[in-house]
């Protein structure tokens, strides 16, 4: 068989043997995130024509106001990875608090908790530009028989046995690693299964591409503001081509193929910076690192962050390899 055109169920069961424990619950754990995210898909590709698109009426944990999709996205993951009987806690950028699930046999004997982000760029959502879906996955650290507690969260990214995202865009894409680079997988909406479309993926060392909000330049600190003129100086390779479309996983995935560099740095506005270290950077900055890339909050590897707490914000600069220990030059010497 053509690896090309091998599915993403075939592919998870070929490739159990690279993941270090091979009880097979990793690959049903992945197979419910496959799942629900073709559910969501299936919303996400009608929202323009029915009544769920536009807010819910609340806000999150993070003050953000919750878009009706964000909500049925959020439910609908942690509805398919409850049933499933895999995990033992799900912490979501949607809630207040981690969930707690015990297992069928109620002992508590279940070994993974995942970290979810269930709609990423949602405030995209009604302009019809592609959102996303990222995740994460742990093993425990907390004895089993026992319920979850915060540090089986709360883990520093190089703990992490799993991460990826799904972007909802002109195609659907699923994209993860378990450690052991870096493979992406396309839905064929037509029979409902994701095909290899992208093996080994790899960020290229160097790029021309950044992307940043640049609307907000003023309250950068002066490393990214010396970074940002050094892009456009039209010199050698550059200047560098400015694209961003304000979806994390839009933004990462397009420089992941094409070579640039993601930023969201902090500012006078989030002094901390405003993407979540637990749902959003570690996942992302796996699978970078995974893809020849490479992830910092301008100084430290994110990986190699101590969370504190659940919703912790950090500032994050991502991309290829040689661009990113740029950006980090100029906020050294800055």
């Amino acid at each position: 068989m053509s690896k090309r055109n091998q599915t993403l169920g075939e592919f998870i069961i070929e490739n159990q043997t690279s993941f270090k424990y091979t009880s097979g619950e990793l690959s049903r754990l992945l197979n419910s995130i496959r799942l629900a995210a073709k559910v969501v898909n299936h919303e996400v590709n009608k929202a323009g024509l029915v009544d769920i698109i536009g807010a819910a009426g609340d806000t999150n944990i993070q003050g953000e106001d919750q878009q009706k999709l964000d909500v049925y996205a959020n439910e609908k993951f942690i509805q398919t990875l409850t049933k499933r009987n895999i995990v033992c806690g799900i912490a979501s950028e949607e809630e207040d608090d981690f969930i707690t699930i015990n297992s069928q046999d109620e002992n508590h004997q279940n070994k993974y908790v995942v970290l979810i982000d269930p709609l990423d760029g949602s405030s995209n959502i009604d302009v019809n530009v592609s959102v996303g879906t990222i995740f994460s996955v742990y093993r425990r650290v907390t004895p089993l028989g026992t319920p979850v507690s915060l540090e089986d969260f709360l883990q520093k990214g190089i703990a992490q046995v799993a991460a990826g995202y799904v972007v909802y865009g002109t195609s659907t894409m699923l994209v993860y690693t378990t450690g052991d680079g870096v493979n992406g997988f396309t839905l064929n909406p037509a029979i409902g299964s994701y095909y290899l479309s992208h093996p080994n993926m790899q960020f290229p060392e160097d790029g021309n591409i950044y992307s940043v909000n640049e609307g907000n330049y003023l309250d950068f600190p002066l490393g990214i503001k010396k970074y940002i003129k050094y892009c456009q100086e039209d010199e050698g390779e550059r200047p560098y081509t400015s694209r961003y479309i304000g979806s994390l996983v839009s933004d990462f995935h397009r420089n992941m193929i094409k070579g640039g560099i993601y930023m969201y740095p902090k500012s006078s506005k989030n002094p901390k910076g405003k993407l979540r270290l637990l749902y959003e950077c570690n996942p992302m900055a796996f699978i970078a690192e995974q893809a020849n890339g490479k992830a910092s909050d301008g100084y430290t590897r994110i990986m190699d962050i101590e969370p504190t707490e659940l919703h912790e914000r950090v500032p994050f600069i991502c991309g290829s390899k040689n661009m990113v220990e740029k950006a980090e030059e100029f906020m050294r010497n800055n």
